[in-house]
């Protein structure tokens, strides 16, 4: 989603001439080429062997510029100046936190991305951080892009909030994740904190999980079943507009994740006026500032407390609220747009 929309918002300005390519049919196909962004499919049974051996034919023909990878890595023979996007560095940070395929289609090629791309994007200056220490060679050539958040982020009204509530069978609000459930998210620390509060006090708001069961999620899946009758409500993945609904609605959002790039959803949360509590790592210290709550990401305890903290006094939670659009109106489109529209020029130079 994030690159679609800077993308889209790239194509916009008529600066450059765009051409998507993929292995498979391109997500969203129709959205982009009326845009004005071409699309080509080039079919491959897997993306790193399109990566490595498809795509490099293709950018050889000589009608492309430039070739901009949004996923870590590029062609290990690439034959036109390149960009390259790093969303984060979890493949190497967190290795025990991503399948053998995904580790095996970034590490064998990431360092000499790394030395052979023109320029490097990252989405925060956490990212930038860890890439920086890892390649220390490679600062020079970093620039940091946050993304923005769509505009159909923003605070819900008062009717739109109750039909949500009442649609769910949850009139009096809930505690929201929203995001895969896989271990990287520590979504099982979010359980026990809610588990603790809820068996300390029967009025601790339901807990509603919105999104896909991932990698290693056998475990919360069954536990998650036997939770059910206390509160707890996981939706599964949901279409877009229905995720905008649920956020405006919550009582309270929490993102407890181990590590992230950026922690898009934290950043929604405080666009929709939502009281919000997220872990201090990575890059989650950085998108929220003082417009939400920090605490350690493996204290289950201090998340709890945290969560009490807002549930048990409305007036500190409202304050919170109040400061979150204005710090997530810090990222838009325009400016991201503004800023690879630099990067673009600067790698053709």
């Amino acid at each position: 989603m994030l690159t679609r929309s800077l993308l889209l918002e790239l194509a916009s300005r008529g600066e450059f001439r765009f051409l998507g390519m993929a292995h498979g049919p391109a997500v969203g196909a129709q959205e982009l080429e009326a845009a004005g962004v071409a699309t080509e499919s080039h079919p491959a049974p897997l993306g790193v062997i399109w990566q490595q051996l498809v795509l490099p034919r293709r950018l050889a023909k000589g009608d492309i510029d430039l070739f901009w990878s949004s996923h870590m890595t590029l062609p290990w023979h690439c034959p036109v100046p390149s960009v390259l996007t790093v969303h984060d560095l979890t493949a190497l940070l967190l290795p025990e936190h991503h399948r053998a395929k995904n580790r095996w289609s970034v590490y064998p090629f990431f360092r000499r991305s790394v030395e052979q791309a023109g320029r490097i994007v990252t989405i925060s200056e956490a990212t930038a951080a860890d890439l920086r220490f890892q390649f220390p060679d490679a600062a020079a050539k970093i620039r940091v892009i946050h993304p923005g958040i769509d505009s159909e982020f923003r605070p819900g009204t008062p009717e739109t909030i109750a039909q949500t509530r009442e649609e769910l069978g949850l009139p009096d609000g809930y505690v929201l994740y929203l995001g895969t459930l896989e271990p990287r998210k520590n979504v099982h620390r979010l359980v026990d904190a809610w588990e603790a509060l809820r068996r300390d006090d029967e009025s601790t708001p339901p807990l509603v999980l919105v999104g896909p069961y991932g990698w290693k999620s056998e475990p919360l899946v069954e536990r998650l079943a036997r939770l059910r009758p206390l509160g707890v409500h996981h939706l599964g993945p949901v279409p877009r507009e229905r995720v905008v609904r649920i956020l405006q609605a919550a009582t309270l959002f929490a993102w407890p994740s181990l590590y992230e790039g950026f922690g898009l959803p934290a950043a929604e949360a405080l666009a929709c006026g939502i009281p919000t509590v997220v872990s201090n790592r990575g890059s989650l210290p950085e998108v929220v500032g003082d417009a939400a709550i920090q605490v350690e990401a493996e204290d289950a305890g201090a998340l709890a407390t945290a969560i009490r903290s807002l549930l048990a006094d409305p007036a500190k939670a409202k304050a919170l609220a109040a400061r979150g659009p204005e710090r997530a109106a810090r990222f838009n489109w325009k400016r991201a747009g503004d800023l690879a529209s630099e990067v673009l020029q600067e790698a053709l130079a």
